[in-house]
């Protein structure tokens, strides 16, 4: 190691520290406001997080395991090649991204990346699009639950999906002459695809009990890594509040030109989303300054799911730098178009936008059913990955007793 380079470790080291040290000194300080962020991120993931993103990091883990990603991969190679020039089980993880928020695109794309069913490459352009917000998010909480107009729901989500779609377009031409590529470009009919989800289930190997146990294992181990991080994030988006250090970051938007009331609350939105989204819409700014930022945020997803996915793909030699600059372009192409389709949806506005109040008992039947149900889903599955494992350790502990 070069002596340059020796002393920009060293530098690194005591900055880490540094911050280390700071938030150890500010939990000591504000351990009754630590606690009440930290129980607020937990109410989050305990209630709707779990529950809702459960059944399909689940039922992908099937889909996987049975060879349907595959064999529908081999369909979709002829639309996902000349749109984003990724493989056609790319498909998959677009959708059900889609459907079920981030970071689930992270996950299956990262899982596809173990296979050897995309290269590195490959990976890092999928992964650049397939994280979203889910439509329970966009409708439920933020349409109905912050603005109380459910049609602004319709708005939002075009932008964030269209704003998706376009930085994936964009993504194609990523390393476009890299030469590696993990699929046959050649188009399979649905024979050939039958034939090929078949041989993928065969090579896969697994019963299905332990198909069953896998799913179950590592879904929960995912969401309890999704979980620590919403709750690391509310915890450190309060400490900068109360020590007066957001005041820092919100600053520095002084040059940008952005309204000073957004200041802090855009900058909450840049460290979790749903924090800064709700300040956000708390203000009394214009209906589309407030959309213009809400989509921004959205597209950029907040540092605490950016660490959620840069931790997925650690496990792999994904790089996080393609899907960082892909967060950004994200975020100006949903302002961007809601700034365009925000004059096609002015003249249906029957009225102005109600501000947000968090004491109001407002919500809709989605969100009402996993208010009451998502705590036992939570629980009843954290102990079925408890028994899971005790089992499968068990077993394991009574073959090597055999050997």
């Amino acid at each position: 190691m070069s002596k340059e380079a020796f002393s920009i470790s060293k530098l690194k080291t005591a900055a880490l520290t540094l911050l280390a040290s700071a938030l150890a000194v500010s939990l000591i300080l504000y351990p009754r406001d630590a606690l009440s962020a930290s129980l607020r991120g937990l109410d989050l993931w305990w209630e709707i997080v779990f529950p809702s993103l459960l059944p399909f990091f689940i039922t992908a883990e099937f889909l996987i395991g049975f060879g349907v990603v595959h064999g529908l991969g081999a369909l979709s190679e002829r639309f996902m090649r000349p749109l984003f020039n990724v493989p056609g089980c790319g498909g998959f993880v677009w959708v059900m991204g889609m459907a079920s928020g981030y970071p689930s695109g992270a996950k299956w794309t990262a899982d596809l990346r173990k296979k050897g069913q995309v290269s590195r490459v490959e990976a890092e352009r999928l992964v650049a699009f397939t994280n979203a917000s889910s439509p329970l998010f966009i409708f439920g909480a933020i349409a109905v639950g912050f603005f109380h107009d459910a049609s602004l729901g319709i708005l939002i989500a075009i932008a964030h999906y269209g704003g998706n779609f376009l930085v994936g377009i964009g993504m194609r031409f990523y390393k476009r002459n890299d030469q590696e590529r993990s699929m046959d470009r050649a188009y399979s009919s649905w024979k050939d695809a039958f034939s090929k989800m078949h041989q993928s289930r065969l090579e896969d190997g697994r019963t299905l009990g332990k198909l069953m146990g896998d799913a179950v294992t590592r879904s929960v181990d995912t969401l309890l890594m999704v979980g620590g991080f919403i709750m690391l994030f509310s915890v450190l988006t309060e400490l900068l509040k109360q020590t007066g250090a957001i005041h820092i970051f919100s600053h520095l938007l002084f040059y940008t030109g952005l309204p000073e009331t957004f200041h802090v609350p855009f900058t909450a939105g840049m460290l979790e989303l749903t924090t800064g989204i709700g300040a956000i819409t708390e203000t009394h700014e214009p209906l589309l300054a407030q959309l213009l930022i809400v989509s921004f945020i959205l597209g950029f997803h907040g540092f605490s799911i950016q660490a959620q996915i840069a931790s997925i793909l650690a496990e792999t030699d994904i790089r996080f730098k393609p899907y960082a600059l892909a967060r950004i372009a994200h975020g100006f192409v949903a302002a961007g178009l809601i700034y365009v389709l925000y004059f096609v949806y002015r003249p249906f506005q029957q009225q102005s936008m109600p501000i947000w109040n968090p004491n109001e008992n407002f919500t809709t039947p989605i969100l009402a059913f996993f208010n009451h149900y998502g705590p036992p889903i939570t629980l009843l599955m954290i102990m079925l990955m408890i028994a899971v494992k005790w089992n499968s350790e068990r077993k394991m502990k009574k073959r090597s007793l055999r050997i």
